[in-house]
């Protein structure tokens, strides 16, 4: 029995669950947090979620539109009322409005896109006609152009090495192409590096329409009409307003001409819904699509070209349009020029019920509970700054605007930026910097499961344990797709990106299907899991807001870094191994001797060997870095005097930017952090030590020892920036 104990007290410690001690804070404050953080969680109500959201998502509110600025008003009236210092900062961004868009079948049948979603019954916001923002993707390029189709499957690169494969250009042809697999505006960058001259993205049914469950009004999955919205601009190059790219689109500010601007596509892209995709794909002949390429419509899937044929033409009006931030100020007790940032995005494609207003009213119900507690004497002792951007949709440009207008004072004062955007029933996802791990785990170790009643961090262990992972809760690596990409991205801000989800599953994004009463019968029907993000993304705040010790943890942070190098080394590895054994094949005609007579299949030729990298500088820094950090982690802050410990956290605040080079990213230098970035070619996904993963990824052996000798640089200003810590301290 008494081992029994034993294991069963480790068990709640090891989990989050001891109330002796929390990350960053002295025993005596740690009480003083744990009640704080009590009366905040007793102040969160579900009902003002509810309401709020009733009321943001009564109408369509993309950037530009009167009711988008009758929010930003809304929302600023809100925290005045709860007693913050609020301004809504206005930036002058291009965002284009669709004037023509047209797509035909032309050939060998016709066929005249209906580019319309139809009302549903039980939805009367599906139902509002002319106010209903089309269905287009923001900066495409204008154009009218006719060619032959060719299917390319989710329009990825692996896909395009199928293409060559089948022996396929789309060199001067039109591209059909599936929603997911990537970022959207992948699909059209790709098909215009590879010749295409226009690019057509449709919602295959297999992925969020019937394949996957009954479609709304009866379930959540989208219908035959529905379709994504969406940006294409060419985020991974930089995020932002197009025309001032690096620095704020104030009215004044200097723009570059549309024709010079980077991050339009190069040829005209359009979405579609699975309605208006199946007459196009059923007229493609030509070799049959791959297994892993066929989707749910009652087709084979041909991949072309031809002999379809279509004439796609599109016109966009490419104004100037106000982007309304709400910025709202808790000023802190002792550390005023210490701020914690809280954002999520209020602009939306339509009506934006889940995305972005589930995540906008948590945000605002956790600034509601904290006011309160302001009000009766318990300040947080650094400053807190909630913000909700505009312009987020068609390319995170409010937040952008803002972070490049104020970014030497954000690099002084931000200890971090915690970000929401969407959010439903299901488990924890959170990621950001790795320094945050431990603490964020901590909370999460405390955050009760509103289905369960276990902790938040038990379920997604719990999630994780049953799809292959192991048992451990780990922060995931940001790549982009919301608004913490120019905090961390560019400004070297330590950031985070919080909600919930899994098991609120639908076909409804960026769709006019997103409103209240879809996200009512399917997202999160007693807004249990929005009060949850409130709590969760609140005991955060509250705890980086009053912390004796800013509470970033760099052993974890090392741990993960070193396994990142492990993959990319182990990954070199085995793309020699790969090469080696297709030329082994070559030489043995086995490509030859297995294909089919009957098809056309090209025959493919030696790849080039892979040289030996040398990894040996990142891996010898890295064991000086973790030295330094077991030194630093020795010190005992508790012992510290308050001069001490001022200057403790002043570094603290700046370490993230120790992570950045100026000079930026290869070919997109406003991407300025060596350890996290969004793809080249995946968008928003994540590559961990972009510099040179991608180098290696590229085959580019050159720049992948330029980019190994920057980052071991990087690591050696990280090892420094750190060992002067541990040094003043002593």
């Amino acid at each position: 029995m008494k081992q029994l104990i034993t294991i069963l007290f480790l068990s709640l410690v090891l989990n989050g669950y001891s109330q002796n001690s929390i990350i960053g804070f002295s025993s005596e404050n740690t009480d003083k947090q744990l009640q704080l953080e009590k009366s905040f969680e007793e102040k969160l109500n579900a009902t003002n979620l509810d309401e709020w959201m009733q009321k943001m998502a009564a109408e369509p509110h993309w950037v530009g539109t009167e009711f988008g600025e009758k929010n930003a008003k809304w929302i600023k009236s809100q925290f005045e009322s709860w007693g913050y210092d609020t301004k809504i900062e206005t930036y002058q961004i291009l965002f284009p409005y669709p004037t023509e868009r047209v797509l035909e079948l032309t050939g060998p049948t016709q066929y005249k896109a209906k580019l319309t979603a139809v009302p549903v019954e039980g939805d009367p916001f599906t139902a509002q006609g002319d106010a209903l923002l089309p269905s287009y993707n923001a900066f495409s390029t204008d154009g009218d152009v006719e060619a032959e189709l060719v299917f390319v499957n989710y329009g990825i690169p692996k896909d395009y090495e199928e293409l060559e494969k089948l022996g396929i250009s789309v060199k001067g042809k039109i591209v059909i192409a599936k929603y997911q697999g990537s970022w959207r505006g992948i699909k059209p960058k790709l098909a215009a590096e590879k010749g295409a001259i226009g690019c057509i993205i449709y919602s295959d049914p297999e992925d969020d329409g019937y394949g996957q469950g009954d479609v709304y009004p009866k379930g959540a999955y989208k219908n035959k009409t529905g379709v994504q919205r969406g940006s294409v601009m060419d985020m991974p190059t930089y995020p932002g307003d197009v025309l001032t790219p690096g620095y704020a689109a104030t009215k004044d500010a200097k723009r570059l001409d549309r024709k010079d601007a980077p991050t339009i596509t190069k040829i005209p892209v359009l979405p579609i819904s699975y309605e208006d995709a199946l007459p196009l794909l059923s007229a493609l002949d030509g070799t049959v699509a791959p297994e892993s390429w066929r989707g749910g419509l009652p087709i084979t899937y041909h991949i072309g070209p031809g002999p379809a044929k279509v004439h796609l033409k599109l016109t966009f009006d490419w104004k100037l349009v106000p982007a309304h931030n709400v910025i709202a100020t808790l000023k802190g007790t002792e550390f005023p020029d210490q701020w914690v940032m809280r954002g999520n995005h209020h602009d939306a494609w339509v009506h934006g019920a889940n995305d972005p207003i589930s995540g906008l009213v948590a945000l605002m119900e956790e600034a509601r509970a904290i006011g309160e507690l302001a009000k009766k004497g318990q300040k947080p002792k650094r400053t807190l700054v909630f913000c909700a951007w505009d312009a987020e949709e068609p390319g995170l440009i409010g937040s952008t605007e803002w972070v490049e207008d104020h970014k030497k004072e954000l690099q002084e004062k931000v200890v971090a930026y915690i970000n929401t955007d969407g959010n439903g029933r299901g488990f924890l996802g959170a990621g950001g910097s790795h320094s945050l791990q431990a603490m964020v785990s901590e909370v999460a170790g405390n955050v009760v499961d509103p289905q369960t009643n276990v902790s938040v961090k038990d379920r997604r262990i719990a999630a994780n344990m049953v799809n292959g992972s192991d048992d451990s809760f780990n922060l995931y690596a940001l790549g982009s797709g919301s608004d913490y990409t120019p905090f961390i991205q560019h400004a070297g801000i330590t950031a985070l990106n919080l909600g919930f989800g899994g098991e609120n599953g639908g076909g409804e994004y960026h769709t006019i299907y997103d409103t209240y009463p879809h996200y009512k019968r399917f997202k999160d029907p007693e807004f249990a899991y929005g009060v949850a993000l409130a709590n969760t993304a609140g005991l955060i705040t509250l705890r980086l807001a009053n912390a004796d010790v800013i509470p970033l943890n760099f052993s974890q942070w090392h741990s993960t870094i070193s396994n990142y190098l492990t993959e990319i080394i182990d990954e070199t590895e085995n793309m020699r191994k790969e090469v080696l054994k297709h030329n082994k094949m070559i030489s043995l005609n086995s490509y030859a001797l297995a294909a089919d007579p009957t098809k056309k299949i090209k025959t493919p030729t030696k790849k080039e060997l892979i040289p030996y990298i040398d990894f040996s500088p990142l891996q010898n820094e890295l064991v000086i870095l973790n030295e330094t950090i077991t030194e630093y982690e020795k010190i005992n802050t508790s012992s510290l005097s308050k001069k001490s410990l001022k200057e403790l956290n002043k570094r603290l605040m700046k370490a993230e930017q120790m992570l950045t080079s100026e000079k930026g990213l290869p070919r997109r230098p406003w991407f300025k952090h060596q350890i996290y970035a969004p793809g080249f070619y995946t968008g928003y996904g994540v590559k961990t030590l972009p510099g040179v993963r991608e180098a290696i990824e590229q085959k580019n052996w050159v720049e992948a020892q330029e980019q190994i000798e920057i980052l071991t640089n990087t690591f050696k200003n990280f090892n420094t920036y750190i060992k002067d810590a541990t040094k003043n301290l002593k």
